[in-house]
């Protein structure tokens, strides 16, 4: 088996109109494996803090990207013992 040290999340956020929008790629030897995405969208009646919406959208994509890996990994593990897989975050 051949396996990858070295694994990053890429992130990205961007802001339009009140809806802040994120992205977490996570990347093995240069190659983007899976896609996280998350949404925060500003209330009317709240002040305008971009930070905030950042921190809520990048939190969305980050809990996003970490049910795909269990759900991949579970399919694998299913896979090679012909049981279901009973894996929690």
């Amino acid at each position: 088996m051949n396996m990858s040290d070295r694994w990053s999340v890429q992130l990205s956020v961007s802001e339009t109109d009140g809806e802040t929008n994120a992205e977490a790629r996570l990347v093995l030897d240069g190659d983007v494996q899976r896609t996280g995405r998350g949404r925060a969208q500003l209330n009317p009646a709240d002040h305008e803090v971009v930070k905030i919406g950042a921190e809520i959208a990048v939190a969305r994509a980050l809990s996003d990207l970490a049910h795909k890996l269990l759900h991949a990994a579970a399919s694998e593990v299913e896979r090679m013992t012909h049981e279901r897989a009973h894996l929690h975050l």
